[in-house]
């Protein structure tokens, strides 16, 4: 279990890194990363919901055109939401490293809480998700506006206040989400992972699959003015 557990840190701790990386260079870079990103997922979206949608239901090989379309519709629109979320300031960069710095918090609080304190399972829709796991989720998602909190020379507004708690707290709530809706069709499909590229951890998605989710949402929540 531990060796599972740094197992979990490090990917994520990678990702987090090299997502952060792209975030601060030149904008055609990170257009391009992005794109490749959302690609890599849609081919593994696509092709993990083959067993159920298409071998499973040949009759009817419009369900997998249309699970198809809508997942590429949906990954569009994180691709368009993550850009505008990026912009062109410091300070537009630092808001969505910050969201990712969350969602990773949020991954590695579940898995913890889950493994070392287990307990009542959280839905029969993932049976590895517990109620712990939950919880610890949503504590560690809090620990990204405590290190930013630190920065105060930052020109970055994050104080430990309510509203940037409930914020934290609705980010990771999303990553759940996200984690059991892909859950669930890897569960319709009978497969453990979404891919095998990244070796011993599964598929693109299934490590950023907290991401898609809490990304959209942050940047519709942004644009109504009800955050930062």
């Amino acid at each position: 279990m531990k060796r599972e557990l740094k197992k979990r840190v490090f990917t994520s701790f990678i990702l987090s890194i090299g997502i952060v990386f792209l975030i601060f260079i030149v904008p055609i870079i990170f257009k391009i990363s992005l794109f490749l990103i959302i690609f890599i997922c849609y081919l593994e979206w696509s092709q993990f919901n083959i067993n159920y949608f298409k071998k499973k239901n040949k009759q009817n090989p419009s369900k997998y055109s249309l699970i198809k379309a809508l997942g590429l519709m949906y990954l569009i629109f994180v691709t368009f939401s993550a850009y505008n979320l990026r912009g062109d300031t410091f300070e537009d960069a630092l808001l969505l490293t910050f969201i990712i710095s969350i969602c990773a918090s949020s991954d590695i609080g579940g898995y913890v809480f889950g493994k070392f304190i287990g307990g009542k399972k959280l839905t029969k829709i993932s049976p590895n998700k517990t109620i712990s796991g939950s919880i610890g989720s949503f504590i560690f998602s809090l620990l990204p506006i405590i290190f930013f909190n630190f920065f105060s020379n930052l020109n970055f507004i994050l104080d430990f206040n309510l509203k940037n708690i409930f914020f934290c707290l609705l980010v990771s709530l999303f990553c759940q989400l996200g984690d059991v809706f892909i859950s669930y069709f890897k569960r319709l499909n009978k497969v453990k992972d979404t891919g095998t590229i990244l070796p011993g951890h599964g598929g693109f998605l299934d490590r950023v699959d907290g991401i898609i989710f809490a990304i959209p949402v942050v940047y519709i929540l942004k644009s109504l003015n009800f955050i930062l």
